[in-house]
């Protein structure tokens, strides 16, 4: 990347912006490639980088029915960690946040990641049992973990209430330094970036409408900008999953919800890690720019739409101030809402499907963001190999016919306590 001067930079702001570089090309879409990821979020992109980077794969086009990055991959709430109990999960996502902790340099592209650190809170005794089991699994399995007292706890985060007056009394933590945030937005143009430079085709305003499926294999898709062949067609369109599976005749074991989430005005520096509590269902960041970033549970119904509720926007409210009792004079800036594929048993569905040369990735419920580095590099080998990675496995579609689930406590759509 060549360095802009402030001068430059200064000229650039002057004339409007017109002379600005494009970051990646705006081409028209070819008649034929050898791999089409359908979605231009953080996974499709990351799966297109990683297909040209590791497999030598360039034929790839990545089509987009809106613009890069104005999904989910621009509406969650940032956060990165690998404190998963089951072996499965506890793999793939350490395996992610090793990713993540180069990416910048990989990338060649500052996503500003923030390794601030990570708590899940305890508020009782079988809170304080469960994240304990958690921690030691963790520590079994490499990965940084560990349980912190109310005394520690109220001295690395002041702010927090520790109280014993406190609403939701709090006993303690499970910590994992490595955990932490990215920057969202950055996530999807460093890979489009990237990916643009290995010679992918990053086509945006390309809205799939259909599949061309002969003898049980999707050989094209008609698209809002016409028919464009494929050798392998690979799904990665979040909480529209559903949709783009119907197409081929699928049905699904997902339901989407929309998740929201809000931020308040910018202020100073109090906050330098991620708070998360489990008995509430509630997460509080503050973002380099001084905002308070606080969410909660899904809706409460299925939903495609991205606007939620009050009665959620006031829950998330009542539990931010439920243990920051301070943040009551903040005021509200703005909320949004992002759509989530939710499975029964809380994993992922990534592999093939019963069509041949249809692959799926979805159904992250809420890991989405923290799995796509290591989403799009299982994925892109999956597709390069037509046979799933050996890291992504167990979170085939077949699991739910021959009953091998994964059931990570509290990362399913029914929130339990870890």
């Amino acid at each position: 990347m060549r360095p802009y001067s402030a001068l430059r930079l200064l000229g650039n702001a002057f004339s409007g912006h017109k002379n600005w570089p494009r970051a990646w090309r705006d081409p028209e879409p070819a008649k034929q490639y050898d791999v089409v990821i359908v979605g231009g979020g953080g996974h499709g992109l990351a799966t297109a980088y990683y297909l040209a980077k590791n497999h030598g794969i360039k034929n790839v086009a990545v089509l987009e029915k809106g613009y890069i990055g104005g999904g989910n991959t621009g509406r969650n709430t940032t956060i990165i960690r690998s404190d998963y109990y089951q072996e499965e999960n506890s793999r793939f996502y350490e395996f992610s946040l090793k990713l993540w902790e180069g990416l910048s340099e990989d990338l060649n592209f500052n996503i500003m990641v923030s390794q601030r650190g990570s708590l899940q809170l305890a508020h009782d005794e079988g809170q304080w049992s469960s994240l304990s089991r958690l921690a030691n699994r963790m520590r079994v399995n490499g990965i940084d973990a560990q349980m912190i007292s109310r005394d520690e706890l109220s001295r690395l985060v002041p702010i927090l209430d520790c109280s014993d007056e406190a609403r939701f009394p709090v006993l303690g933590a499970m910590r994992q330094g490595r955990g932490g945030t990215a920057r969202h937005d950055a996530v999807a143009w460093g890979y489009a970036r990237a990916a643009d430079r290995l010679g992918v085709d990053i086509i945006q305003n390309c809205e799939v409408q259909a599949m061309e499926i002969v003898n049980n294999r999707v050989v094209a898709l008609n698209t809002s900008r016409g028919r464009i062949g494929a050798g392998t067609v690979g799904m990665a369109v979040a909480g529209h999953s559903s949709h783009v599976a119907a197409m081929a005749g699928l049905t699904l074991p997902i339901e989407t919800h929309m998740l929201q989430a809000m931020v308040s005005e910018p202020l100073k520096p109090v906050l330098d890690t991620v708070v998360m509590a489990g008995a509430l269902h509630a997460y509080v960041s503050q973002t380099d720019k001084g905002e308070i970033v606080m969410g909660s549970d899904l809706e409460f119904y299925p939903s495609y739409a991205q606007r939620g509720n009050l009665p959620r926007i006031e829950q998330i409210a009542q539990e931010t101030l439920a243990l920051f009792p301070s943040f009551s004079r903040l005021r509200l800036m703005r909320t949004w809402g992002g759509v989530n594929d939710m499975t029964m048993d809380g994993a992922p569905v990534i592999g093939h499907t019963p069509v041949d040369g249809l692959f799926i990735n979805g159904g992250w419920c809420y890991g989405g963001f923290k799995a796509t580095p290591g989403s799009g590099w299982a994925f892109a080998e999956t597709l390069a190999n037509q046979r799933p990675a050996e890291l992504i496995a167990p979170y085939s579609l077949e699991r739910f016919f021959t009953g091998h689930t994964i059931d990570e406590s509290g990362h399913g759509p029914i929130p339990q306590a870890q």
